[in-house]
């Protein structure tokens, strides 16, 4: 069995043992190639080693002294903000339908919720879900809200004030303007 086992592993690293071979073709050209070519006379290159690196991740700092040592549950994620709404310019949402979303570093964690917040009130029940569409906001400045629940209990929150800006359909600004009568032209002769 550990022959067999033995001959196996010998013949699955044959690949990795390839040769390299290095000829002129008949225009003068070098050829470099892993199968020698039949009736032609070929060098076998030998190479060097290949270079490896042992690339290891660097140990976390160890925490200042007095830091709490459950910042990992207070702050579970570096960075949590709402995305999908412009910062400092007004949301054009004509019907006042936009969507946004949850955007977290690292990915929402198993049995974390979040839950979505317009001007302190939820809009949803908690869920799994990182986007919100969120329908017929009124115009004018809004508060929104993304929090995320352990048991819950809130462990991290972020928020956006905006602005929508929505087109009154009823706006005399946006009735059609009335044209003017065309002049009729004057007769001759009258």
């Amino acid at each position: 069995m550990r022959i067999a086992m033995l001959s196996l592993l010998v013949l699955l690293s044959a690949p990795t043992m390839a040769q390299i071979y290095k000829y002129t073709d008949e225009r003068g050209n070098t050829v470099y190639t892993n199968q020698p070519p039949d009736g032609v006379a070929a060098d076998q290159v030998k190479l060097p080693p290949a270079n490896t690196v042992d690339i290891r991740t660097p140990e976390p700092p160890p925490p200042l002294p007095g830091e709490a040592q459950d910042a990992q549950q207070a702050q579970p994620y570096r960075s949590l903000a709402i995305g999908g709404i412009p910062d400092e310019e007004a949301l054009r949402a004509n019907n006042g339908s936009f969507m946004a979303t949850a955007e977290l570093d690292p990915p929402l964690r198993r049995g974390h919720l979040l839950r979505f917040l317009l001007d302190g009130e939820p809009l949803a029940a908690p869920s799994a879900s990182t986007s919100m569409q969120l329908n017929n906001v009124d115009r004018g400045s809004h508060q929104l809200e993304v929090e995320v629940l352990a048991n819950g209990q809130v462990v991290q929150r972020a928020s956006q004030a905006f602005t929508v800006q929505r087109v009154n359909t009823s706006s005399p600004a946006l009735r059609p303007k009335p044209t003017p009568p065309k002049p009729t032209p004057a007769k001759p002769g009258a």
